[in-house]
């Protein structure tokens, strides 16, 4: 079987900075993608998953024509493009954290705009133009808009008097004496899909089942399964010690009058809170690794 089988579900994988981060999530939701040296077409341990690597700028125009069927890519690359497709899940992680990214407008520290209005008949550098512009003209600003191929943060003041530039913490924009105007847009990483793709009664069941994992291996990270015993007489104060959401699982007491106890926590929750559980009266603790947590 081929990319080019389109009995397969065609899959765009991000290249560059999410690449990492997206085949950790695949693995977590049970998917084994194997990039074969310079290759852009990796294996999938999934026969009805045909992957291919792409620039995420690129990922919503080739689903939207159909090129591919679903893909990863960014809310902010959907915008730019501005194309018609599906945004089926929302995948809250990132490059560096689980958290979304923000384009940002920015100055150089001196500089003394201190609102977009202040940047009129100014030039501003960014990768995002379509998105600049439309924000430039949701403010009623007109300043001239230029693509930036990249290093857009160094470019002011001495190339261009303001850029807008992706940022997650902020830190790339301060060691270049950059100083944050506004937020133009935030962004979190999405499951896109073409339009005829979920008229297809397979394909759409396959994009669906995806969601359903790469969301609930998003739910899972950084979290563990606590599991320990606890006798009945000291139930109400390990619960009350346990945190409330999701709640925790009890069963039924055994021979000896003990309940076993499930749940799931923080990974840094349950490092704290076990010596506190073995001293109200839970024994056996034992931590499982939770890959997936499906509401």
């Amino acid at each position: 079987m081929t990319f080019q089988d389109t009995q397969r579900l065609r899959l765009g994988i991000p290249k560059g900075s999410l690449q990492e981060s997206t085949m950790t999530l695949f693995a977590r939701a049970g998917f084994n993608i194997t990039v074969n040296g310079r290759s852009y077409f990796p294996t999938c341990d999934d026969e009805e998953i045909a992957p291919v690597l792409l620039r995420a700028q690129e990922i919503p125009r080739y689903v939207a024509d159909g090129v591919l069927d679903a893909g990863i890519t960014g809310h902010d690359w959907v915008v730019e493009n501005k194309v018609d497709v599906i945004e089926v899940a929302e995948l809250v992680y990132a490059k560096q954290s689980m958290r979304p990214v923000r384009w940002v407008l920015a100055v150089h520290e001196n500089d003394e705009a201190k609102s977009v209005r202040d940047l009129e008949g100014k030039t501003i550098a960014t990768e995002v133009v379509n998105i600049t512009r439309d924000y430039l003209a949701s403010h009623g600003v007109n300043a001239k808009v230029e693509f930036s191929w990249g290093a857009t943060e160094v470019k002011v003041p001495h190339l261009v008097d303001a850029i807008v530039d992706v940022t997650e913490t902020g830190s790339s924009l301060r060691e270049n004496n950059l100083r944050i105007v506004d937020t133009v847009l935030e962004s979190t990483t999405r499951l896109i899909a073409n339009r005829e793709s979920m008229r297809d009664e397979v394909k759409s069941r396959k994009i669906e089942d995806l969601a359903i994992l790469l969301q609930g291996a998003i739910r899972a990270w950084g979290r563990v399964l606590l599991r320990m015993k606890v006798p009945q007489d000291r139930l109400p104060a390990v619960l009350a010690a346990l945190p409330p959401d999701p709640e925790p699982d009890v069963y039924a007491p055994d021979r000896s009058g003990n309940v076993i106890v499930n749940a799931v926590m923080d990974k840094g929750d349950a490092r704290r809170l076990s010596p506190e559980l073995r001293r109200l009266g839970a024994y056996s603790l034992a931590e499982f690794a939770v890959h997936q947590l499906i509401d």
